[in-house]
């Protein structure tokens, strides 16, 4: 493809492969060290037997003897005639084809086993040549040059290869890196070349927080437009939600709509097992922010390095991780208050972070970045929904009213999951019942299709499933129920039923009380049916026991204890330091007991009360393991406490979408049955 086409096409150039000399010279140095080493020792010589060796002295052949006292062998040098010999000529040749022939010798060995024999046979055999051809031995003693030399280059390496691991480890394997270019910043800086393409439009459902960010994009465009009035650039802002809401989508947007430099780095890039470092970084991030000044800085996850000073630390100790903290600390409030260089953080855990990072003058604004409502996740959908062949009759309003809870990522997840499933079954576009499938799969996981249950096993579940599908459906407060089942999902379950919770952020006691008898159909209906119970009601348990003690020690929902909360807001450990006496943790633990005891016999005698009901959705369950709301109105009749859903007044009209109450629970109800430990 030409330049032309590429930049018209508006696709990057190819960028010719870099050399990797570090290679070659190792390589290089390799070569060296065997050719010095080789040009260092004296040859494969030719070993030769004693009778050639008498032969040899005889015919006057040999100029020269050396004995090598620590080898233990005699190395010998021949005569210039004799080297003319072809036979001589042409074993020296072959023996050392890498130096050829060599006139100075030596030319051949011979190995010995005791010195003192040899010299004495040397000695007899000298006796009987004329004066004149007569041979004095020579004695010398040698160390292994060659092999001191190859150490030492074996040494060499090591130290190279350590040097360059070092380079790479420390992110400076560019030109000019150093081993001290450990302190350098490991940010990644997003400016006019390579720009960042997401903008405000790519994010749905953060109407508020995009609000906020907002004012900081106009900040660096048009700084006149508030410095004029008096005002100062903020210094940062910290968005505070649960994961997957959006907040590194919401940064990612602020730079490409600010269209300015955006370094991007997380937290955990400051830690380092260096003392030192993580200060060094701080330092050398802020001081190339303020040499690309306007521009944002952004930090996800600041809870790795922002935790609150002296907590869990031991006493003398030298901690890191403050030290790069009081490092962060001094450059955001330093001397140059209009640097221009603005902080923008992340996190989900903003109870742990030191209260000098939160103050005003370091992160001026907090944003909080909540799960969307049922608008919110309506466009949040349209978004995910765009790259996916989806039938007519998808609904997003359905499909958001049926997801409560649900964060930006895990829509995007349950969309992704939809396509995948519709794949599978080879459609040719994604319908409303593969946005169901996926949903379950998201809310209870993966259907077990091959786990085999015996038919007790199901017939427990069956009823309990039961038994929460009827203590629901006529108690006032409970959640309207979407989906009952009894196909095994997930790690555990062995089945569950699907709520849909009100949007609604208050709860009354008589709506917890109504939840905690819902949760306890299940146990009831066994006790009730087998005169037995079974371990499938765990999840339900401690699900009441939870709120239970939330209801008499945070919410102060109970007379004998009175309207006191020991709730600590600042997450202070209690497990050493309990804020009541043991008199009063008595007294909690007796009404948990009685609050649980009356919820228990209370769905009981409900469910006595219906045991009619209860047996044919128990055997409509066994039948076909999967019931909705239509075929509980078919079999038990139309719930008498019925009111319209969120999703129904919003469809209606009657709830506006920008003032939907906000969600208490996290993620969509689901009563699990969990099997007994084997």
């Amino acid at each position: 493809m030409a330049d032309k086409e590429r930049k018209e096409n508006k696709i990057p150039p190819i960028k010719a492969p870099k050399g990797n000399f570090q290679v070659w010279i190792i390589l290089g140095l390799v070569g060296v060290i065997l050719l010095v080493t080789q040009f260092m020792k004296p040859g494969d010589l030719t070993e030769i037997q004693s009778s050639r060796f008498e032969s040899m002295l005889q015919n006057h052949d040999i100029k020269k003897l050396v004995v090598v006292t620590d080898q233990k062998q005699v190395e010998i040098t021949l005569r210039a005639e004799a080297l003319q010999n072809a036979t001589y000529k042409l074993e020296i040749e072959k023996s050392n084809s890498v130096l050829g022939l060599n006139p100075n010798g030596p030319h051949y060995k011979l190995k010995i086993g005791s010195q003192d024999k040899f010299e004495e046979n040397f000695k007899e055999l000298n006796e009987r040549l004329p004066k004149d051809q007569r041979i004095d031995l020579q004695f010398e003693e040698r160390g292994d040059v060659s092999g001191q030399l190859f150490s030492w280059g074996l040494l060499f390496l090591l130290l190279f290869g350590f040097w360059m691991l070092m380079r790479r480890m420390t992110g400076s394997a560019g030109p000019g890196g150093q081993i001290f270019n450990i302190g350098k910043s490991k940010a990644a800086l997003f400016d006019a070349e390579n720009k960042v393409k997401i903008t405000f439009q790519d994010v749905a459902g953060l109407d508020e927080a995009k609000e906020e960010v907002k004012e900081i994009v106009d900040f660096l465009k048009t700084p006149a437009k508030f410095t004029k009035l008096g005002g100062k650039i903020p210094k940062g802002a910290l968005l505070v939600g649960p994961p997957g809401t959006g907040k590194t989508l919401l940064a990612k947007a602020v730079a490409g709509e600010a269209g300015v430099p955006f370094f991007s780095l997380s937290g955990s890039d400051f830690v380092e097992m260096f003392v030192g470092v993580g200060a060094a970084r701080v330092r050398d991030l802020f001081k190339q922010a303020k040499e690309k000044a306007p521009c944002i800085v952004f930090i996800d996850e600041i809870d790795a390095i922002g935790r609150s000073r002296g907590r869990g630390q031991m006493p003398g100790a030298n901690d890191e991780r403050e030290n790069t903290l009081n490092s962060l600390l001094v450059e955001m409030d330093g001397f140059a208050t209009d640097s221009g260089v603005i902080i923008l953080a992340a996190t989900n855990r903003p109870d742990v972070l030191d209260s000098a990072l939160m103050r005003p003058g370091r992160f001026d604004r907090q944003i909080s970045i909540d799960k969307p409502d049922i608008a919110g996740r309506e466009h949040i959908f349209k978004v995910h929904l765009k790259p996916v062949k989806i039938s007519k009759d998808v609904d997003t309003k359905k499909l958001a009213a049926q997801t409560p809870g649900f964060a930006g990522a895990e829509i995007a997840n349950v969309c992704n999951e939809a396509a995948l499933i519709a794949a599978r079954k080879d459609k040719k576009e994604v319908d409303m019942l593969d946005f169901q499938d996926a949903i379950d799969r998201v809310i209870g996981g993966l259907e077990k299709k091959t786990k085999i249950i015996s038919p007790e096993e199901k017939k427990i579940v069956a009823y309990h499933e039961a038994g929460h599908a009827v203590a629901g459906w006529f108690l006032e407060h409970a959640d309207p129920l979407v989906k009952v089942s009894i196909v095994p999902r997930g790690i555990a379950a062995l089945g569950y039923a699907q709520y849909l919770p009100k949007e609604q952020f208050l709860y009354q006691t008589e709506q917890l009380m109504d939840e905690m008898c819902m949760t306890f159909g299940g146990r009831a209906a066994e006790e009730i049916v087998f005169s037995k119970i079974s371990t499938g009601a765990l999840s339900d348990l401690e699900r009441i026991t939870k709120m239970a003690y939330s209801m008499v020690t945070v919410y102060g929902m109970n007379k004998e204890i009175g309207n006191m909360s020991f709730y600590d807001s600042k997450q202070s450990d209690y497990a050493f330091n309990k804020p009541y006496s043991e008199a009063t943790s008595e007294r909690i633990d007796k009404e948990v007991k009685k609050i649980i005891d009356e919820a228990y016999d209370r769905t009981k005698s409900l469910l006595e009360k219906h045991r009619e009901h209860l047996e044919l959705i128990a055997k409509e369950l066994l039948e076909k393991e999967i019931l909705f709301q239509s075929d509980l109105e078919r079999l038990i009749g139309k719930r008498p406490f019925a009111s319209e859903t969120t999703y129904q007044k919003y469809t209606n009209g009657q709830v506006d979408s920008s003032n939907v109450e906000k969600e208490k629970e996290a993620t969509t109800q689901k009563e699990p049955i969990v099997e007994q430990a084997k």
